[in-house]
C-alpha cells in the first residue's frame, strides 16, 4: 500500500467571508490555511495532495501552492462544475453552486487509487489530526472499516455566527452510529447571561452540549467511497432537481454506509481547538491563534 493521499476541498466561493479565503494569508510569511495543513501531512507521512478548485481558480492556485510544494509532495487538480454526465445524470440543470462536499469528493474519483483524507481548505487542524489520521490510513484503514475525526462541537465555534457541523452520534466501542449535517449551529445566551450551543432546524432550537462530537470534514476513506457515492448521487440529483439550494453533504455517504452494515467509522478522538474562517471577523483570531502555536514551537516561523 502507497502512501494516502489528503484531499483537500477548495472549491468554496466564500460567500460569508467576503473574499476566496483558500488563498489568503494568515502566516507571517503570507502563509495559507493550507499551507500548515500540506506542512502537517508531509511530516505525518502523506505522500499526495490533490486539491478540489473550481476551473477558474486554478491559475491561482498553481500560481500558489505548485512551486511551493515540488519536490515536498505531489500535487494534483480536480475540478467541481455542473457536468453530471459524469456521474451517469443525463440532464442538465441550471444552478448557481455545485451540489456540495460530497459532489466534490466524487470530482477526484480518477486520481485516486489509495486511502486517503479528505479536509476543507478553510479549516485549521493542527498537527495531532494529522498524525492519528496517517496512522489510521497506514495501520486500520479498509473498505469496511473507515474513520472521521471527532471535533468537540464546543472546540469549533465561531462568535461571529452560524456553523455548520456533522453532529455524530458515538457507539460505546468508539465507532460512528450515525452523523447528521446541521447548518445551524450557533452560541446563544440563556436567561443568566451564559453561552450555551444550539442548532436550529425547521424553526425550533435544539441544545448541543460542548463535548458532543462533530465531524470538520476530516475522513479517512478508501476508493470504495468513490463507488457508494456514484450510487447514491443519481438519486439525490433526481429527488432534488427543483430544490437548488440541495447539497449532497459528505456525512451523507458514511452515514448511508453505516446504516446499511457496509463499513464502520471510527471517531478518532480530538481534543485539539479547530479554527478557521468562517467570517472574515474570525482572521485576525486565526492568524493570532497561529502566532501562538509559533512562539510555542509547534511551527517553524517559516513553513517552506
Amino acid at each position: 500500500m502507497g502512501k494516502p493521499t489528503l484531499l483537500v476541498l477548495a472549491a468554496g466561493m466564500a460567500s460569508r467571508y467576503g473574499s476566496l479565503k483558500q488563498v489568503d494569508s494568515f502566516g507571517p510569511h503570507g502563509e495559507t490555511i493550507i499551507d500548515y495543513s500540506i506542512y502537517d501531512a508531509i511530516h505525518a507521512g502523506f505522500g499526495k495532495v490533490v486539491f478540489i478548485i473550481r476551473q477558474e481558480f486554478e491559475s491561482i492556485m498553481r500560481e500558489k501552492f505548485d512551486a511551493k510544494f515540488k519536490g515536498l509532495i505531489e500535487v494534483d487538480y480536480a475540478f467541481q462544475d455542473f457536468d453530471l454526465t459524469k456521474f451517469g445524470v443525463d440532464r442538465v440543470i441550471e444552478r448557481t453552486k455545485p451540489w456540495g462536499t460530497a459532489h466534490a469528493v466524487l470530482s477526484a474519483k480518477d486520481l485516486i487509487n489509495e486511502p486517503f483524507c479528505v479536509i476543507n481548505a478553510d479549516d485549521f487542524y493542527g498537527t495531532d489530526s494529522f498524525v492519528k489520521m496517517a496512522n489510521f490510513l497506514n495501520n486500520e484503514v479498509s473498505d469496511t472499516h473507515m474513520s472521521l475525526m471527532g471535533f468537540e462541537v464546543g472546540n469549533t465555534m465561531s462568535d461571529y455566527g452560524y456553523v455548520s457541523r456533522g453532529v455524530c452520534e458515538v457507539s460505546a466501542d468508539g465507532n460512528m452510529d450515525s452523523v447528521t449535517e446541521r447548518t445551524n449551529i450557533y452560541y446563544k445566551e440563556d436567561v443568566s447571561g451564559a453561552k450555551k450551543i444550539v442548532y436550529e432546524e425547521n424553526g425550533v432550537e435544539t441544545e448541543l452540549a460542548a463535548d458532543t462530537r462533530v465531524s470538520m470534514n476530516f475522513w479517512g476513506f478508501t476508493p470504495k467511497v468513490f463507488e457508494i457515492a456514484l450510487a447514491m448521487f443519481p438519486k439525490f440529483v433526481e429527488e432534488n432537481a427543483e430544490n437548488l439550494k440541495a447539497e449532497f453533504f459528505i456525512p451523507s455517504v458514511p452515514d448511508y454506509m453505516v446504516k446499511n452494515r457496509l463499513a464502520d467509522f471510527k471517531v478518532i478522538p480530538t481534543s485539539s481547538k479547530w479554527f478557521g474562517v468562517t467570517y472574515s471577523e474570525d482572521k485576525p483570531i486565526v492568524k493570532e491563534s497561529i502566532s501562538k502555536l509559533i512562539a510555542a514551537g509547534a511551527y517553524p516561523e517559516k513553513l517552506f
